[in-house]
């Protein structure tokens, strides 16, 4: 049998592992994990993300607002979304993109924590569980099993495949076998640092405005600002970049790459999440530390990287691989 025929009939056994209309290459409706199946709503995480849509609504009344707050939301969407999340959670920590220092991994997993994504660990766990199932049934959040489920559903139902560390611990193995990860998922640390974080805003905020107004009540009008501008705006818009790849890139894009998923670049989703949105890249080469592949893809993150790499901060960088 020949090489040609070899690889057209794996192909075609994977595509029909898929849920896949072979005359257009589209995934069509999949049901969802059966892990949240019959689906229970996770209390305190709807609680929690209640909460935080809600608060974010302080932002309309005009005495909470504070161009500082705004400057604090720009810049925090920088420094924890895209330091803490995808160069830290995502493209170090989750594919091992790069190696650096004990102490720059340990900073950037405490600043993915400051979006309350969750510990580590679960993080990586739930997106190493979405590349090994990519828009089949076992993925945690596919859009294929409903637009709203991949974009938040899947955060406010309960999985039992990941719900606890003892079971999500095979897909962070690596991850838990470190004291720092492993006290954070187990001991629910992560919360602190975030409420901790929370709190140094406000307080900053509090100390600059009393010491530039003279009065308790300035002072509570720029700590406050703060804390709804630079913590509740800037973690729910960082939610809401990183649940965006996991539903509009798997729907709507271009493909650079024929992979078995429907995973899709989309420059919006990029642009708002630091190269995130080169989601197809990113599937077809999930170890690369780069998500833009052309030239025009524009993928702030993996500068990052390039400068911790040029200073020494960063070795082993994954680059990636030329297309055949």
């Amino acid at each position: 049998m020949s090489t040609e025929v070899v690889a057209r009939l794996k192909r075609e056994i994977l595509i029909d592992s898929l849920p896949v209309e072979i005359s257009t290459g589209r995934l069509t409706k999949i049901e969802k994990p059966e892990g949240s199946l019959p689906l229970r709503l996770n209390r305190q995480h709807a609680a929690v993300l209640g909460l935080l849509h809600a608060l974010c609504l302080l932002a309309l009344v005009p005495w909470l607002f504070s161009w500082s707050g705004l400057v604090l939301a720009v810049a925090g969407h920088f420094v924890f979304g895209m330091l803490g999340i995808n160069v830290g959670y995502h493209r170090l920590l989750t594919h091992r993109g790069f190696k650096c220092p004990k102490w720059l991994e340990h900073s950037l997993a405490v600043l993915g924590i400051c979006n309350l994504q969750d510990s580590p660990a679960r993080w990586v766990a739930i997106h190493r569980l979405h590349h090994q199932h990519s828009d089949r049934q076992p993925d945690p959040h596919s859009p294929h099993a409903g637009f709203w489920w991949g974009h938040m559903g899947w955060v406010i139902f309960q999985n039992r495949v990941h719900d606890k560390p003892i079971q999500f611990e095979r897909y962070a193995r690596d991850l838990l076998r470190d004291r720092f990860y492993l006290k954070l998922a187990a001991q629910k640390r992560w919360i602190g640092i975030y409420a901790g974080h929370a709190l140094l805003f406000f307080l900053a905020g509090f100390i600059l405005g009393w010491s530039g107004s003279g009065t308790v009540t300035g002072g509570l009008q720029l700590g406050l600002s703060w804390l709804v501008w630079g913590v509740f705006v800037r973690t729910v818009f960082v939610w809401h970049g990183t649940w965006a790849v996991n539903s509009l890139t798997h729907r709507i894009g271009y493909r650079n790459y024929d992979t078995a998923d429907d995973s899709r670049n989309h420059w919006l989703v990029a642009l708002l999440t630091h190269g995130e949105g080169w989601h197809n890249n990113h599937h077809a080469q999930q170890r690369s530390a780069a998500h833009g592949h052309k030239w025009w893809e524009f993928d702030m993150a993996w500068w990052v990287i390039r400068a911790f790499e040029s200073v020494g901060l960063a070795s082993h960088v994954v680059r990636p691989k030329p297309a055949v």
